[in-house]
């Protein structure tokens, strides 16, 4: 089914300290983003670098957050479709953001290093083969604009 999707959440700014933004250092980078029946909000935070709270999600986590999730979620699908039988499903991805100078910046580079379980050593290797089809179908990752790669590892379940 081909289409448009169209998404909303809802951000609030909570970190008002009683002058607003008087100054840089006069106010949090606290807030909240909610979405329409989600369970839970999301306390967020600049990175600590920016004056943010190091004990909230900050949006450079949020993006790579989003960019793992997608894989994997498109990772699962396929290895559906091709019989794979995924028993387990970790990542540990890292991404480099480059300030420009000019009190901006932007990622340049994302990597995913999924380590997924498999059920049978017969498919191992095609396992590992289906990253690659995961990431082409990744609406996320097909959406920024830097390199997002791949260190993926397969491993087989052992018999208890």
């Amino acid at each position: 089914m081909l289409g448009e999707h169209h998404y909303e959440v809802a951000v609030e700014w909570t970190g008002n300290l009683g002058a607003g933004t008087s100054g840089y250092r006069a106010y949090s980078r606290r807030h909240l983003v909610r979405g329409a029946g989600k369970e839970h909000e999301i306390a967020g935070s600049a990175d600590r670098t920016f004056h943010g709270d190091r004990e909230r999600w900050n949006p450079e986590e949020l993006l790579l957050a989003a960019l793992s999730q997608c894989h994997m979620l498109s990772y699962l699908h396929v290895a559906t479709n091709h019989g794979v039988v995924v028993l387990g499903y970790e990542d540990a991805a890292t991404g480099t953001m480059s300030e420009d100078g000019r009190g901006g910046g932007a990622f340049v580079a994302a990597t995913l290093r999924p380590r997924v379980t498999v059920a049978d050593a017969a498919m191992a290797e095609r396992a590992q083969q289906l990253h690659a089809e995961a990431a082409e179908k990744c609406f996320i990752a097909a959406s920024v604009a830097f390199p997002v790669g791949h260190e993926p590892s397969v491993e087989v379940a052992t018999a208890d």
